[in-house]
């Protein structure tokens, strides 16, 4: 199990290796980790499926090193591998081809000059490790790169000196013991700019609100909410209204990692949906569902009265699996704050819904809109 202090891998550099089946990737996966991560053999085709580890690579820091099948593989299984490994793809951030050395056959050579445009096409940094080089000339490579930083995750909406309010209600599907992801990231996030950060659940939010927000003094706040308890937060903000602001936690990760123009435009698609429509609920992370669980339960609920009852279809994904273009599209997708996903990641799947001419929301809007919560209501998105 994970550590409590490692760097969550959404905020982590990914950079994976690609290259034909016994070129030495996992050879050099191993050197580059300085452990074994991957088994190595002769044999090829012995990586059947990604392996991922997480390291600190400086300048770079925090990053995450992935082994990959090679893209030679055939056969029914092997192209089932060859999948899986471009869809690492989608969320690396610096690609590294392996050359086996030797003269390539035409066919691996339209393999490599296929990959290399896969990556100029979503913009991915691309490094050639040849047979020969060391690890050590491949580490220097790859601290040399300028890897774009995501913006931070409050940037623009709080700095030094200011107040936070967290709002994290703790219900039936609250883990034991600990707080969520995205609650942690943002209380990180606070301390990172030097702002004062109070916790508390909806039902103290009023007496909070009134010892830091008294009558006649300066200054104002920023309240951050579990979305799922909009309605009865954006209450007990009300009365405090201008100089406390108002948005959620997963609308400050869409604001981080997606496209907020586009789930905007999502949003009022939303209430245009009708019967029979389908709609995909993805989120980039798998966990256990809950009682009223956010995304198989309150989601839908939540559509449903957004487009006036109309009877919709609900599919569902989770992790790596965006089936946007796979099948029958459909007629909406709402996504997850993404909390585990980098924006790399979003921002391809939003564009992906943009290709095939689907749009996409997030969790976060959809439950302000039908907590009847406007653009004046929830600051974030004015």
């Amino acid at each position: 199990m994970a550590e409590l202090s490692d760097t969550p891998s959404a905020n982590r550099v990914r950079i994976a290796f690609f290259g034909l089946r016994n070129a030495g990737k996992s050879t050099l996966v191993n050197a580059i980790a300085g452990q074994e991560v991957a088994i190595v053999s002769d044999t090829p085709g012995t990586t059947t499926d990604p392996v991922s580890k997480a390291m600190e690579i400086l300048p770079l820091g925090p990053c995450l090193i992935t082994d990959t099948a090679g893209l030679d593989d055939v056969g029914a299984l092997g192209a089932e591998r060859v999948r899986r490994t471009l869809d690492v793809l989608s969320t690396a951030d610096v690609a590294v081809w392996v050359d086996a050395g030797g003269e390539m056959s035409d066919g691996e050579k339209k393999i490599f000059g296929d990959f290399a445009e896969e990556c100029r096409r979503r913009s991915v940094e691309m490094v050639v490790h040849r047979r020969g080089e060391t690890a050590k000339g491949l580490l220097e490579k790859l601290s040399s790169l300028k890897v774009r930083p995501e913006p931070g995750l409050l940037d623009g909406l709080v700095s030094s000196g200011d107040r936070v309010v967290c709002v994290c209600p703790i219900d039936e599907s609250a883990p034991k013991g600990r707080l969520i992801l995205p609650q942690v990231q943002v209380l990180r996030a606070c301390l990172d700019v030097h702002a004062t950060c109070a916790v508390c659940q909806p039902e103290e939010l009023s007496g909070v609100l009134a010892t830091i927000l008294p009558p006649g003094g300066k200054g104002g706040c920023l309240v951050i909410t579990d979305s799922q308890a909009f309605s009865e937060v954006a209450k007990a903000v009300g009365p405090f209204r201008p100089r406390a602001r108002l948005t959620s936690f997963s609308m400050v990760f869409a604001r981080q990692k997606g496209d907020l123009a586009a789930f905007m435009e999502g949003l009022r698609a939303a209430s245009s949906l009708k019967d029979g429509d389908t709609v995909l609920v993805a989120e980039g992370c798998t966990h256990h569902r809950q009682c009223n669980d956010i995304g198989t339960v309150k989601i839908p609920a939540a559509l449903s009265k957004l487009c006036g009852g109309k009877r919709l279809s609900f599919v569902f994904s989770s992790g790596g699996s965006f089936p946007v273009n796979e099948g029958e599209k459909p007629s909406l997708v709402v996504h997850c704050g993404a909390c585990m996903l980098t924006r790399r990641a979003v921002l391809r799947r939003v564009e992906s819904c943009r290709l095939a001419g689907v749009p996409v929301v997030n969790y976060g809007m959809v439950l302000a809109a039908v907590n009847g919560l406007d653009a004046q209501s929830c600051d974030i998105l004015v």
